[in-house]
């Protein structure tokens, strides 16, 4: 084609430069500053579906619809759904205080008491003033004269009955002519010789008939002696008993005023009233732990037993849960979700060599104290947490929650068991984490989806519409409030905006990552307020970007350096058969960037087909590798429909040591062999980005912004020519979103962004002759085409291979 169709085929594909961003308009807003808005509550923007599945998870009070929250981070996700439960929760009614009472049958199951909320201190300082009462009570009682006088008589009748056995038993003795002598050491017989203890040598002067008659009669009064002791021990024991029934009725009398009026204050609620119960019958049965004093005693036993003080903790009431100033239902959000923080923990204390604990020393986690609310978990967090995630299940399924430890079976010491009652649990659980982790639950784990019907999914983009505007300028007026900016100007709002659609990556979209356009609200207000100025205007969010960039673009810049002084070769002027300038996207943490490589291809006869250098290098990836195979599928579609093509090519990304990956470079790859196929050369002032299919049709790719970029700022470092620019996909119109300085040199003529739909319409912009891509009724390509040529060189490549044969 001569010079003034070439020029008619780059006008027909050059974007017009109202195409290559798109801008806010400062006037469709009604307010000077932001100043100038009223204040409303946040909103959340262009997250309609997430809204309204929130909504609904949260209103739906059936088993199962816990909520998982998913989306990238930044997204506004954490503090929306603090937002919509703290909301819901303010409306719903305070759920009960729960208590740890001692079980009195079984102190290694403490039993679990739920009052209204606000009811639990008020029980536990009553449980408090009780057992005061009872100590001063039960003192005053058994010390008064009266009691002592009662105990006394019933001593003293058991006395007088052992009294008087003692005399049957001596009167019996002295009819046997025997003396008793009650000692210390026992009890001692004497017989009697005239009234008078017989000396030893008047027994020995006894017959032997005298001896044994003397023995006999000393047998009859051990056996009566020995049936005296028994009866005088059961009186003893029968003492023992009547004194026991004495103090436990005495004590029983003393305190049953005490416990009515308990009784009567909490006559609906039956599980206290049975705990009362057992708690009267219990400082019955041990009375004498409130008659002794703290520093009596042996103080072995006391070490065993405990103080006096931990022995009356079995009649405290440990207040686990109480919502005593609570307003609406408790919302919990618990950052650290370890197994103890979450379910709670039973402490343990030392105690001669091993571990023991009590219902006092159990404490609550994060579910408790959500418990009748809402739980918000972080999955990240959750799941790295052993055991954590299992017992969650577990409590939502069984609707309990079970304090226990886990860790006890591997301890290094032994531990006294306590397994507490479990508590009713009636919760709704929100958990927030990454698309990768809610995929990841959803295959490994069955029970997820029973547990958590409710996904909200948060968009990364939204659409750029008005509503959307309107809410991203009052997003930028609470912002700058609640952080002490300065007000910023409807100029610099669109700008904010403009800069959104560039993250968002499309014209008509804004992105949802607010957490990236905060970073530019704050560093604009810095330099706004570095100027002096009263408010934040539009070339303030320039600096801001620019300044950010400068911050992030030390690789790229390396890159660029490479390039300008020919370390790495690329070409930016001129005419080369077999070579082109493909475009790619590099990423560093905080930053990407485009830079051209050059691409380079030979052909030669040979039936070894298209040799991916890369790949054979092991430094291609398996989706560039896919690339290169629709490349042979392309040409012999095209070029081979009635005899094989015997080509050998090689291809490759030239000074590339690094793994590639993606399609994005197919159609710049098969341009690059069309060249070598015919000979034309490609003009190196023309970078070129886009995958192909089977067809030759172009397809969009990511990162487009970046890539023309990338190459721009090249260009521009040599000298542009009004020769250079980029060739595109028609499809990634709609996402350019380019900066400033790249808009005014196309606006300039000194750069060109061009669109193509199919390869034969980037082939002529790159060697600005006809592609020839329609055969004519003859079934060939126009003579003298791009095509025409390629098939004409297969044929030359058919016809050698032909001759070697022969």
């Amino acid at each position: 084609m001569n010079q003034e169709e070439y020029e008619t085929v780059l006008s027909v594909h050059r974007v017009p430069v109202s195409s290559l961003r798109s801008e806010c308009n400062p006037d469709e807003f009604p307010f000077e500053t932001t100043d100038d808005l009223e204040t409303l509550p946040n909103e959340m923007i262009g997250q309609q579906r997430a809204e309204q599945a929130m909504d609904f998870g949260l209103s739906v009070e059936q088993s199962g619809y816990n909520l998982f929250v998913v989306g990238p981070s930044g997204t506004g996700r954490m503090t929306y759904t603090q937002h919509s439960v703290e909301k819901l929760a303010s409306e719903q009614p305070v759920p009960d205080d729960w208590c740890y009472v001692n079980n009195f049958e079984n102190p290694d199951r403490p039993l679990v008491i739920n009052l209204p909320a606000g009811s639990g201190l008020r029980f536990q300082r009553k449980m408090e003033t009780l057992l005061i009462d009872i100590e001063r009570e039960l003192r005053a009682t058994f010390s008064n004269e009266e009691t002592e006088k009662k105990k006394r008589n019933i001593i003293d009748a058991s006395q007088n009955q052992v009294e008087a056995l003692w005399r049957e038993t001596e009167m019996f003795a002295s009819g046997l002519n025997f003396k008793l002598e009650r000692t210390p050491a026992g009890i001692q017989t004497i017989p009697l010789f005239f009234g008078r203890p017989m000396e030893k040598e008047e027994y020995e002067r006894l017959s032997d008939a005298n001896k044994e008659k003397l023995k006999e009669r000393e047998k009859q009064l051990e056996e009566k002696i020995n049936e005296t002791v028994y009866q005088i021990r059961k009186i003893e024991e029968q003492l023992r008993k009547n004194l026991d029934r004495f103090h436990k009725e005495t004590a029983a009398f003393t305190i049953e005023g005490l416990f009515q009026p308990l009784k009567e204050a909490y006559r609906d609620f039956p599980k206290v009233l049975r705990y009362l119960e057992e708690y009267n019958h219990d400082v019955v049965e041990h009375f004498s732990l409130f008659l002794t004093d703290q520093e009596e005693g042996n103080a072995v036993v006391q070490a065993l037993t405990g103080s006096k003080e931990q022995q009356l903790q079995r009649y405290a009431v440990n207040l686990l849960v109480s919502h005593k100033n609570g307003q609406g239902a408790p919302v919990i959000y618990e950052t650290n979700p370890t197994y103890q923080n979450l379910f709670g923990k039973i402490e343990y204390r030392g105690a001669f060599g091993s571990w023991t604990t009590n219902f006092t020393l159990v404490k609550p986690g994060a579910i408790h104290m959500a418990n009748g609310g809402y739980l918000i978990l972080q999955a990240a967090e959750l799941l790295s947490q052993p055991y954590a995630w299992t017992l969650l299940k577990r409590a939502l399924q069984t609707g309990k929650i079970q304090i226990e430890d886990p860790f006890a079976e591997r301890g290094a010491f032994p531990t006294s068991g306590l397994k507490p009652e479990p508590v009713p649990l009636n919760i709704k659980v929100i958990i927030i984490g990454s698309y990768y982790l809610y995929d990841l639950l959803s295959s490994v784990d069955e029970d997820f989806h029973k547990l958590f019907k409710v996904k909200v999914e948060f968009d990364t983009v939204m659409k750029r519409d008005a509503e959307n505007r309107r809410k991203m300028a009052y997003f930028i007026k609470n912002y700058a409030d609640r952080k002490n900016l300065l007000p910023f100007h409807r100029r610099a709002v669109a700008k904010v905006i403009d800069h959104s659609a560039r993250l968002a990556g499309e014209q008509e979209k804004l992105t949802a990552r607010f957490q990236d356009l905060t970073k530019i609200l704050v560093e604009s207000g810095y330099w706004a307020k570095k100027e002096g100025s009263a408010c934040v205007d539009s070339h303030h969010i320039r600096k801001a970007l620019e300044e950010q960039a400068n911050r992030t673009n030390h690789i790229s810049e390396q890159y660029r350096e490479m390039i300008h002084n020919g370390t790495i070769m690329v070409d930016t002027d001129g005419e080369r058969v077999g070579q082109i300038n493909g475009l790619a996207v590099m990423g560093t943490r905080d930053a990407t960037f485009g830079i051209p490589t050059k691409i380079t291809a030979q052909t030669f006869v040979g039936k070894s087909g298209i040799m991916n250098i890369e790949r054979e290098t092991s430094l291609s990836g398996q989706i560039h590798n896919k690339g290169l195979l629709i490349l042979t599928g392309f040409l012999s579609g095209m070029f081979a429909k009635n005899k094989p093509i015997p080509l050998s090519a090689s291809i490759t990304f030239e000074q590339t040591y690094s793994l590639i990956d993606g399609d994005s470079a197919s159609s710049t790859e098969l341009y690059v062999l069309l060249s070598s196929l015919a000979g034309v050369p490609i003009k190196q002032g023309i970078a070129v980005t886009g995958s192909v299919n089977q067809w030759g049709e172009i397809q969009p790719i990511g990162g487009v912004n970046e890539k023309i970029e990338g190459f721009f700022a090249i260009c521009k470092d040599r000298g542009l020519t009004g020769r250079q620019g980029v060739i595109i996909p028609q499809q990634n119109v709609c996402n350019l979103m380019l900066h400033d300085e790249v808009v005014d040199a196309v606006k300039a003529g000194q750069f060109h962004i061009w669109a193509v739909r199919h390869i034969s319409e980037g082939i002529e912009i790159l060697t600005g002759e006809s592609a020839g891509a329609e055969r004519t009724s003859g079934g060939r390509f126009p003579d003298g085409t791009i095509f025409a040529k390629v098939e004409a060189r297969f044929q030359k490549m058919y016809e050698s291979v032909k001759e070697t044969k022969q």
